[in-house]
């Protein structure tokens, strides 16, 4: 990671979750895609597993893992990140920036096409960023779009469409201009919450995005089959302009949140890739079997500090010293993560080339004296005999809810308490969560693009991924300097000292820093896993 994010910040591009219950049927393959027929026909499928139902085919809204997988696929946005996880040039066949780094003109390829044949103009991405930052679309991810001009105040409803510096200059050009100078901008709209829209679509059907037989993309595959809450099938897209460097045939995509029936699956070839389970991790290591890539993430917990007992700072510490990090990845996960002493993920380097997490240094250390005391200390200042009933929630998933057990055990032999397990359907966490009625919660955070403020812009005060109910003045100020700042150095300084306010106050728990560890047949090759959001299938094949 470390060596893949110096060569972004030398470059001065830097490019740009979880499971719910799956039906009976997930996974199983009710296309003409089984593997028998792939061998008969010639054609060259590949089989993944996408965990659960994308949340959203939507580009503002499906905002998370299990949307982003198919949405990188069967769209595409003026740039997307090549190999090296640097953008390079897709629907836009280039560029032109003003000398003072905000303008940016942007020129469509003659033959972007969309799946149904119709142009890809300038007009469908100004069409596609003003509904993002719409505050009637309501898109988790609108404050991507705050780099724009006038993007935040009409996503806070303080001014209007026309003020959203986003202009088609004509057919095929697109002119956005920015806030403020930043050097990721390239890879913050590879994220599909920047991808285009067919406007023409979309006003006839404003629903295009809720079956396959509707949709309608531009990238290197189609939506070709899509049965809800068991699996979806991509075609390759004859319409997208560079089709040639696409070598798939079909994806076809299971639904299975449960990691040993996917191990299974992959062991019966009904799977090309698998995570790995934590039953056989330790022999799949030792065999040489298991493929580690780089990862930027933070899998964590979230309180809700508008409800009791977690409005306690002190309270909310103790439970956070009283999770012994270590032993999660060692006999939990087993996956070679690292325990996540702050919330910024390693491998972001500092203009004087060091590493972020390491110059901050650890925020958060396991320490159940200390926890207790803490404890004890809250529980005095809120005037408690008896600690109020704690409920921990997670996402329906075998892995998560081998965290929380462990979780609970802690919380029970560090602190004396006692606390509750709940687990929801994604769709119905996710939905819970951003309304603030979790006490208590599990989480994850992938990131949308490379650059440690990314993760800490959210947990700004009201930002629709804060989910914590969390405030404070100095952080807010801190984040909006970082935003604004052109001075790297500056800029730095003041992410350092948010973070350190952000563990002063203890609004999260966070577990270990993500990696990418998988199992891959071997005839496979050329799937790119990008550090920073998603899983890229344009140059993969099979053998």
């Amino acid at each position: 990671m470390k060596k893949v994010m110096s060569l972004l910040m030398a470059a001065m591009l830097v490019f740009v979750l979880a499971a719910c219950t799956a039906s009976n049927n997930a996974g199983t393959d009710t296309s003409e895609g089984s593997n028998n027929n792939e061998s008969a026909s010639g054609e060259k499928v590949l089989r993944l597993n996408n965990g659960s139902e994308p949340t959203s085919l939507d580009p503002p809204i499906g905002f998370d893992s299990y949307s982003w997988n198919a949405l990188n696929n069967l769209m595409e946005g003026l740039t997307r990140l090549n190999d090296e996880h640097l953008p390079q040039e897709a629907t836009a066949e280039k560029w032109d920036v003003s000398e003072d780094g905000k303008t940016y003109t942007f020129y469509i390829r003659d033959n972007a096409k969309w799946s149904n044949g119709d142009d890809v103009t300038a007009a469908d991405f100004e069409f596609a960023w003003k509904r993002l930052l719409n505050p009637d679309t309501a898109s988790p991810a609108a404050f991507l779009g705050y780099f724009i001009e006038g993007g935040e105040a009409y996503n806070n409803g303080e001014g209007s469409a026309d003020d959203v510096k986003v202009k088609a200059v004509d057919e095929k050009t697109l002119e956005v201009t920015l806030v403020a100078p930043q050097t990721y901008f390239l890879s913050v709209i590879t994220n599909p919450a920047f991808f285009p829209i067919n406007e023409k679509v979309a006003t006839e059907n404003p629903e295009w995005f809720t079956e396959a037989d509707s949709f309608v993309g531009n990238g290197p595959f189609n939506l070709a089959e899509w049965e809800h809450e068991s699996h979806f099938v991509m075609a390759k897209n004859d319409q997208y302009w560079d089709a040639e460097a696409v070598k798939l045939d079909k994806v076809h995509w299971a639904m299975v949140n449960d990691s040993n029936t996917e191990y299974q699956m992959y062991q019966t070839g009904d799977l090309d890739t698998s995570g790995v389970p934590a039953d056989v991790s330790e022999q799949l290591f030792q065999e040489g079997k298991v493929n580690v890539g780089e990862q930027a993430g933070t899998y964590f917990f979230r309180f809700g500090v508008e409800q009791e007992p977690f409005q306690n700072a002190n309270i909310r510490k103790a439970f956070a010293m009283a999770v012994n990090q270590q032993d999660i990845v060692d006999y939990i996960t087993k996956r070679d993560e690292e325990p996540a002493k702050g919330f910024v993920s390693t491998g972001f380097t500092d203009p004087s080339g060091n590493d972020f997490r390491e110059t901050n240094g650890d925020l958060l250390t396991f320490n159940a004296e200390e926890a207790k005391a803490l404890l004890e200390k809250g529980m005095e200042e809120e005037g408690y005999e008896t600690l109020p009933e704690v409920t921990l929630t997670y996402n329906t998933s075998d892995e998560h809810k081998r965290i929380a057990e462990t979780l609970q055990q802690m919380f029970k032999d560090n602190l004396g308490v006692d606390v509750k397990l709940a687990n929801m359907e994604w769709n119905v966490f996710l939905d819970a969560q951003r309304n603030l009625e979790f006490q208590f919660s599990r989480s994850s955070f992938l990131a949308d693009y490379a650059d440690p403020i990314n993760f800490l812009e959210n947990f700004q005060t009201g930002h629709s991924m804060n989910r914590t109910g969390w405030t404070n003045a100095k952080y807010d100020e801190l984040i909006q300097n970082a935003l604004n700042e052109a001075d790297e150095a500056k800029r730095f300084e003041h992410m350092y000292e948010a973070e350190k306010v952000l563990f002063e106050e203890m609004p999260i728990i966070p577990l270990y820093f993500y990696n990418h560890v998988y199992l891959q047949n071997e005839a496979v090759k050329g799937i790119v896993r990008h550090p920073v959001g998603y899983i890229e299938l344009k140059w993969a094949d099979k053998e």
